[in-house]
């Protein structure tokens, strides 16, 4: 949520802004700004809305100038208004930021009593007031100086932030802080950048440091300064991103999200490249990052996610006690922070994330360390926060993802939970080395399946023109098939608008039956695994009450016809990677359903791509 860049160079760095933020639209916004440096000079322009906006404004009044810093707004503190916008200035100083700023109340009420008269409802900037009060009392304006101020703001502040802050008195510099939301720092020639994320620095290059909680960074044109908390310099190098500009491109389709659904095959063989070793039977352990003793003696795994991760989270839960015989069970994020719950040093928490930044999640990753389990993050992203925090990191290779609705991440987190769950299953003598090659296999040949499946998108656009307009739609599922139906209505809601719910399918008969009409199309997921006799009694029942039916079958199912059902296909697959192939068609639906509506695609409204803030 919220978007950071900031640029100190030769280039126009109103430009190099607004192209940052447009890399970021994907975190989601409500307005925009820049405040740009211009020989002792500060220009700050904000907007209300999307960034064509801002660029309108920038473009009618040239900001001309090397250094600056801008931000893109999801609202929390205030509504999304001109005044509420990034960067907030007092005085010389200007500040953008992500998080939220928790003791934002009383701060404001203190500087109130000081005669300080606020322009906005933002908790942020309350903290440009804070430090444009320290810079005042200082006698000699140099960059020292205001490091000091910078630091003596960061020392009232309690919450989570992500801070840039320039100074028109000092215009040659940028002072950056961190903790709890994420910031990276991007090393040009010659300049240098950061931002909130990585894509919006890979115009410029490749060289990136992602920082840790509490440092605190100078760039000036010498070079880069980095502190640490209590103010030791830290010499660290950057690291290099191999992801190219153009993944963050549409390449010729019409939406991101589009772009990145037909991605999913390369995504899979990214994520799978590597650890699997079909000779064997195995995983490669180096890979997985979890110690082949601690995989023999866990006694319980939680999965721990919001959203579309908790979904995938659903599924290795399935698989965990099926094939590694350990007891599981998932958990929202977002809940289990607050309930006290209870871990123990046998148990393996695996924190499903995909941008790696998810406030909740990271929270309760940090309960059960405290509490002594052993933590694995499963992450889409280098280095971020709850890899950071993890004891051991399972990444997946899905790539950039720059629409706000997960597609690649979400397949890409499945195959990564299915082979944990095989190297489990294997380091405890639960599953055989021929069952293991058999189900690795199986995972070996879904991307491939994943393309046949994706050549069929035209019949899933005939049942997204008959349907698009369905106020409601019902989602069902049974087994592997229970968190692809959630994943389905998931999609469909988030960028369609239309309210859609998932459910197992054998809860039908216990309240969502009461919906079924003649005008209330259902999904039943039914593949032909060992569910499917069961699955197509719900179906079944279903059409005794005039409901009209989208079935998601296997290839050659004949059992399943009517008039009031139409179907989508799925190639016949090993039952364990349904999951991964099941989740494409209905990832289709939502998109040409939405596109269909005329829908902001790749920004939903009030959605964020990485929700860092409560």
């Amino acid at each position: 949520m919220c978007g950071i860049v900031g640029y100190l160079g030769n280039r126009d760095a109103a430009g190099v802004l607004l192209d940052g933020l447009r890399r970021l639209e994907y975190r989601g916004y409500d307005s925009a700004g820049v405040a740009v440096l211009n020989e002792g000079e500060m220009t700050v322009m904000r907007a209300v809305g999307k960034l064509n906006h801002l660029s309108e404004a920038i473009a009618a009044n040239p900001t001309p100038g090397g250094v600056g810093i801008g931000h893109t707004r999801w609202a929390t503190h205030g509504r999304p208004s001109y005044e509420n916008a990034h960067p907030h200035r007092s005085g010389p100083i200007a500040v953008v930021h992500n998080g939220i700023i928790e003791n934002h109340v009383e701060l404001r009420r203190k500087l109130q009593e000081g005669g300080v008269v606020f322009q906005s409802d933002t908790d942020t900037e309350i903290v440009a007031h804070l430090i444009h009060e320290a810079w005042r009392n200082k006698t000699e304006k140099s960059a020292l100086e205001m490091r000091d101020a910078v630091r003596c703001a960061l020392s009232q502040l309690r919450g989570a932030y992500g801070l840039a802050v320039v100074n028109e008195e000092v215009p040659e510099q940028i002072w950056l802080a961190k903790d709890a939301s994420p910031l990276v720092l991007g090393y040009g020639d010659g300049e240098y950048l950061c931002a909130s994320d990585i894509p919006a620095l890979l115009n410029y290059t490749r060289y990136v440091l992602i920082l840790e909680d509490g440092e605190f960074v100078e760039l000036s044109r010498s070079g880069v300064h980095l502190e640490d908390r209590s103010g030791q310099v830290i010499e660290r190098l950057p690291q290099q991103i191999n992801w190219s500009p153009v993944q963050a491109e549409k390449g010729g389709y019409k939406h991101f999200m589009l772009k990145e659904i037909f991605e999913q095959p390369r995504a899979i063989e990214d994520t799978l490249r590597g650890r699997i070793d079909l000779k064997a039977g195995d995983l490669n352990a180096s890979e997985l990052g979890l110690p082949a003793e601690v995989a023999k003696n866990i006694e319980r795994v939680y999965f721990i996610a919001c959203g579309t991760s908790h979904h995938a989270s659903i599924a290795g839960r399935y698989w965990m006690e099926q094939f590694a015989r350990v007891p599981a069970q998932t958990e929202l994020a977002s809940e289990v922070r607050y309930r006290e719950p209870v871990f123990g040093p046998r148990d393996l928490v695996v924190a499903v994330s995909q941008s790696g930044e998810t406030a909740d999640t990271l929270a309760a990753l940090k309960e059960a360390k405290l509490q002594g389990a052993k933590v694995l993050a499963v992450t889409n992203v280098l280095e971020s926060a709850i890899a950071r925090a993890a004891d051991g990191a399972l990444y997946t290779h899905a790539g950039p993802e720059i629409g706000v609705a997960s597609t690649k991440a979400f397949t890409t987190q499945l195959a990564a939970l299915l082979m944990l769950t095989l190297f489990i299953a294997r380091k405890r003598e639960a599953l055989s080395a021929d069952k293991t090659r058999e189900v690795l296999q199986a995972l070996v040949e879904v991307p491939a399946e994943m393309r046949r499946v994706l050549e069929s998108q035209e019949t899933v656009q005939q049942v997204a023109r008959r349907w698009h307009q369905a106020p409601h739609m019902l989602f069902l599922g049974r087994g592997l098939g229970f968190p692809i139906a959630l994943e389905g209505a998931l999609k469909l809601k988030e960028i369609s608008y239309a309210h859609a719910e998932g459910y197992a399918a054998g809860e039908m008969k216990h309240g969502p039956i009461a919906l079924i009409d003649e005008e209330m199309p259902v999904v039943v997921v039914a593949p032909n695994d060992r569910h499917f006799e069961k699955t197509l009694s719900n179906l079944e029942e279903v059409r005794a009450r005039q409901g009209q039916v989208i079935a998601l079958v296997t290839e050659g199912e004949e059992r399943v016809s009517g008039d009031n059902i139409q179907t989508l296909t799925i190639p016949p697959l090993h039952d364990a990677v349904i999951p991964l192939v099941a989740a494409l068609p209905l990832q289709l639906l939502a998109y040409y359903m939405a596109d269909l509506k005329g829908t902001d695609v790749d920004q939903p409204r009030n959605l964020a791509k990485t929700v860092t803030v409560e």
